[in-house]
């Protein structure tokens, strides 16, 4: 994969070069303390040094920049005749080819390390990301397909006990997911709404009332009517189901004989 921001890995702003330029400063400082020990020797080691970190941690400009200026420094203060540029020697040609040729050669090798670390990087996060959204597409195609057998068992649900079957509620909660998604069932009501069964009108007005209000999964007993005598009612053991569907949430209650 082709990843075009890989050279914008350094960092950006005033900061990076008042840093680079104490760098070049503190490699100044202590080349000239220890001048009286080395004198001519090695006067653009420091700076190729300085060159080299900066390159490391604040990028090719500001790098550039110290290897030229640390070169004019190591040539002016530090190659003889001291404090002198007119006048060029061995001394002066070798610094002007070594020091650059070495220093570019350096910086080259680190920009190239840093731009294949930051497209690793860049790489690493977009797999990161493509892995997450993968795994939301997995939890959501997990969810829709327990949602179709959810609303399948309770369609078996309803045509196996539809004798015994009393009412369905939905539940309040689910009202602004199943207006979101424009999807219900057949028959089954809107939030919060009640759907009698064959035996709704079967069941006492006081136990319909208090059903509807508080319903939840679990065991239930109502006053059921007498098929004999219309105005008798017997209590009858009830069961309540809980469906988790696309269209949202649903109860159901049933007759358990």
């Amino acid at each position: 994969m082709k990843v075009r921001n890989a050279r914008n890995w350094a960092p950006r702003g005033p900061r990076r070069w008042w840093l680079a330029a104490a760098a070049l400063a503190v490699a100044s400082a202590i080349r000239i303390a220890l001048h009286p020990m080395l004198g001519p020797m090695m006067p653009a080691t420091l700076f190729c040094i300085a060159a080299a970190l900066v390159e490391y941690y604040l990028g090719l400009a500001p790098a550039t920049v110290v290897m030229v200026l640390g070169l004019a420094i190591a040539d002016y203060l530090f190659v003889p005749p001291y404090g002198n540029l007119s006048y060029l020697d061995r001394h002066d040609v070798v610094l002007l080819l070594s020091y650059p040729l070495l220093t570019i050669i350096v910086m080259t090798l680190i920009e190239r390390l840093r731009r294949e670390q930051f497209r690793a990087q860049l790489l690493a996060q977009v797999a990161q990301s493509r892995y997450e959204m993968l795994l939301r597409h997995d939890n959501e195609r997990a969810l829709a397909r327990r949602a179709v057998d959810e609303t399948h068992r309770l369609l078996r649900h309803l045509a196996q006990h539809h004798d015994g079957f009393i009412l369905i509620k939905a539940l309040e909660r689910d009202a602004a997911q199943r207006a979101s998604v424009g999807q219900s069932i057949a028959g089954l009501p809107a939030a919060s709404e009640v759907a009698p069964g064959p035996l709704f009108d079967a069941v006492h007005p006081e136990d319909i009332q208090r059903v509807s209000k508080a319903l939840w999964p679990g065991q239930h007993r109502v006053r059921l009517r007498r098929a004999s005598n219309g105005r008798e009612f017997r209590m009858t053991n009830c069961s309540c189901e809980r469906f988790t569907t696309h269209a949202g949430d649903f109860l159901v209650l049933r007759t358990e004989s």
